[in-house]
């Protein structure tokens, strides 16, 4: 990874004049900001479908995308929609955010007249695509019918020939909602043709697609229905242990996930051939991938189902190296930053550090506990990443507002932060100067937003996930200042 810079804002957070962010004009717009701006990389949030309290890393697939982000614009000029289908519904548009309940009102109800206009347009790319992704294709559409067939009921809820999926009842629902099978595949199609028009279009100008790769999957998805045994449950296919973290910073009780947890046993056994093809089906999405919550690979904490908080957890062994070695020896050199925050321990740095992957360092968390912390840039190494902060974390502006006296004193004088510079832009600068190779900030700290632009306030449920840049923010005048401070610290964009 060569010495460069880049911007953190997920599609969600474009501008769009139909509620949500998407992979239409505004996209484009938003490299080409990334451009002008001299920056390398663009980072984004899992791409796949929300469902509980609409985070991305909640998802019903570890495969498949979410249809929240297909452009109804481009669909119109495909010749799938027209303007009237679309321009008067309510998507939320008339507010900053996003309204998740306003979209999932209005926008599969769309993406069903695209289908039916689209007839036979696609028949030979469709079946080349489910070829390409007859992995996971075939059952993440058949679970999307049945669920909207159950008026979206979780899959443990359902008739219990279907739960437990006998061969009588798949081929009964099959053969019953064979049209509703064949929107949910269209809808995948569409939503991979055009994000790789838009990752594309990002290649061709110098820039790297940097995308998040959950470690957990929700309980309610398709692939705790289908590849049960790769869970920890029970004969009920109940789970019998869920994950989470223990008390850290952001919460005195820990926070309980609930995500299930894997068999690793059993995944083991069977040469982790899930996980070899959940990676392979990331790398046709991104140009490198962020690993989230690596700390789990090593070894993850364990909270019994239906405990009342995550501190009753403990900590279990991970898969660690043999995992990763057999995704390498499969797919070869995976792109890769490694999420390796919360509890850093003597045994993670070691595996980290055999992988060789990068590892992250978050510049706001670094002035708490003196010259020791080895967030602070005097600490950092060539092999890492620097974040001002991540989805997870306050924006700057709002970590200036909240943050200890102690604390915010000590990052004055260590990075000379002053009002005329302002304190976001002191802060990034400090991420730029560091020696790490690749430095990243959010988007929300280039335009001195607060608390109302924090994407997420972890183990919480609503109001996360809704912030929105609006339009007119994307100066040329704030590219061309993130330009010479990507210029000033030797970190611009490197033409091939």
């Amino acid at each position: 990874m060569k010495r460069s810079s880049g911007i953190l804002m997920h599609i969600t957070s474009l501008p769009s004049p139909y509620g949500i962010g998407t992979f239409g004009k505004e996209a484009y717009d938003f490299v080409d900001f990334l451009d002008q701006a001299g920056q390398a990389y663009w980072q984004v949030l899992p791409l796949n479908p929300t469902s509980y309290g609409d985070s991305p890393y909640q998802s019903p697939s570890a495969f498949a995308g979410n249809p929240n982000l297909i452009d109804f614009d481009l669909l119109k000029k495909d010749e799938l929609l027209k303007q009237s289908d679309y321009a008067e519904l309510d998507f939320g548009q008339d507010g900053c955010r996003v309204n998740y309940g306003k979209i999932f009102a209005n926008k599969l109800d769309v993406l069903r007249i695209a289908f039916e206009n689209a007839a036979d347009k696609y028949n030979k790319q469709i079946e080349q695509f489910k070829k390409e992704n007859e992995y996971w294709l075939e059952d993440y559409t058949l679970y999307m019918a049945v669920k909207y067939d159950n008026e979206l009921k979780p899959w443990h809820e359902w008739d219990e020939d279907i739960k437990l999926r006998t061969s009588e009842a798949l081929k009964c629902y099959r053969e019953k909602l064979k049209t509703e099978i064949e929107l949910w595949t269209f809808i995948q199609f569409i939503f991979y043709y055009q994000w790789e028009k838009l990752r594309a279009y990002a290649n061709d100008k110098n820039i790297q697609i940097i995308g998040d790769v959950p470690i957990y999957v929700a309980e309610d998805s398709v692939d705790v229905w289908t590849k049960s045994k790769n869970f920890l449950l029970d004969e009920k296919k109940v789970p019998t242990a869920v994950a989470g973290v223990p008390p850290d910073d952001f919460s005195d009780t820990g926070q309980y996930w609930g995500n299930p947890l894997y068999d690793w046993d059993y995944l083991k056994e069977h040469n982790y051939d899930w996980w070899v093809e959940r990676f392979k089906a990331n790398l046709k999405l991104y140009d490198v991938l962020r690993l989230d919550h690596f700390r789990g690979f090593e070894s993850y904490w364990a909270i019994e189902h239906g405990a009342k908080t995550a501190a009753e957890g403990e900590w279990k062994v991970g898969p660690k190296k043999e995992l990763f070695d057999t995704l390498e020896q499969r797919l070869g050199k995976i792109p890769m930053i490694v999420e390796d925050l919360g509890q850093v321990t003597e045994g993670l740095v070691a595996f980290r550090e055999s992988l060789g992957y990068p590892a992250m360092k978050i510049l706001q968390v670094s002035y708490s506990s003196g010259e020791t912390n080895e967030h602070l840039p005097h600490h950092h190494e060539r092999n890492w990443v620097v974040y001002t902060g991540t989805h997870d974390h306050p924006t700057m502006a709002g970590w200036v507002k909240s943050v200890d006296k102690k604390s915010f004193d000590y990052a004055k004088k260590y990075l000379l932060l002053n009002e005329e510079e302002g304190y976001d832009w002191g802060m990034i600068r400090g991420a730029w100067s560091s020696v790490a190779n690749l430095s990243l900030a959010q988007m929300q700290d280039f335009l001195g937003i607060g608390d109302e632009g924090r994407m997420n306030f972890p183990d919480t449920v609503e109001g996360n996930w809704q912030w929105r840049v609006e339009k007119s923010q994307l100066t040329n005048k704030l590219a061309e200042r993130i330009k010479d401070l990507t210029r000033t610290y030797d970190r611009l964009k490197k033409y091939n």
